[in-house]
C-alpha cells in the first residue's frame, strides 16, 4: 500500500509542477544518456530538483534520484515519506561532524546500482544577484571515482520567480529547463580546471541577459 501512495503522489507531483510552470524542456541534439548519470543543475528554489525530475521522459525519471539534505527531508514522518519513498532521494548528511555516512560513497552506490543523480553543485540556493555561484567539490570527488560517468548540465529558468524566497503558494510562470551535451572528467584533470570547466558549461545554457547584445 504504502508502495501505491508513493507512486500515486510521484505522478501527482509531476502534473502539479507541469501545471505550475508549463515546463518546457530544451535537450541537446544527441539525446540524453541511456546509461546511469549525472545531471547537475543551478539552485535557486526548492522545486528545482521536482521540475527537473518531471520533465524527464518516464523511462529515465523512474531510474533518477535527487541528491538532497537529509537534515530538510527527516525532520517529519511526512517530509520523510516524500523524500524516501517518492522520489528515492539521496539524503546526505550536510553538518560533516554529525555524519555517520560518507556522501560520495552514497552517491557512488547509487550509481553502481544503476541510477542517475540529480546534483546541485552550488550546494546551497542561490539568493544572490550572481547567476552561478562558485561549484563545492562534491561533484569533483564523486567522478574521481566514477570518471567513465556522464555528466549533463541542466539549467533552470525562471523558478525561483514561481516560488519566491518565503512564498508558500507558487505563482504561475512559464519556466524552461535546457540540458546541455554529457561531459566527462579528462584524464588528468585537476579539481579546480574540471569545476570551472563545469561551471562555465551550465553558464553557457543561460539565457542571455536583456540588453548583452548576444
Amino acid at each position: 500500500m504504502k508502495a501505491l501512495i508513493a507512486k500515486v503522489a510521484a505522478a501527482a507531483f509531476v502534473l502539479f509542477a507541469r501545471a505550475i510552470t508549463a515546463v518546457r524542456a530544451i535537450w541537446p541534439e544527441e539525446g540524453l544518456p541511456a546509461k546511469p548519470c549525472v545531471y547537475f543543475a543551478n539552485h535557486s528554489s526548492h522545486g528545482d530538483f521536482v521540475l527537473v525530475w518531471a520533465v524527464l521522459p518516464p523511462r529515465l525519471r523512474h531510474r533518477t534520484r535527487p541528491v538532497a539534505g537529509a537534515e530538510y527531508w527527516l525532520k517529519s514522518q511526512t517530509s520523510a515519506f516524500i523524500g524516501r519513498d517518492v522520489f528515492n532521494a539521496v539524503l546526505i548528511e550536510r553538518e560533516r561532524e554529525k555524519r555517520t555516512q560518507d556522501p560520495i560513497a552514497l552517491m557512488v552506490s547509487a550509481i553502481d546500482a544503476g541510477s542517475s543523480l540529480i546534483l546541485f553543485p552550488e550546494g546551497t540556493r542561490n539568493q544572490t544577484e550572481e547567476r552561478l555561484l562558485p561549484f563545492k567539490s562534491g561533484i569533483f570527488h564523486l567522478v574521481d571515482q566514477r570518471p567513465e560517468v556522464d555528466l549533463v548540465p541542466v539549467w533552470i529558468n525562471n523558478l525561483n520567480r514561481v516560488m519566491p524566497k518565503g512564498e508558500i503558494v507558487p505563482i504561475p510562470l512559464i519556466c524552461t529547463v535546457t540540458f546541455g551535451r554529457a561531459l566527462r572528467l579528462a584524464p588528468g584533470e585537476d579539481k579546480e580546471t574540471f569545476l570551472e570547466r563545469m561551471r562555465a558549461a551550465l553558464l553557457a545554457l543561460a539565457p542571455k541577459p536583456a540588453g548583452s547584445g548576444e
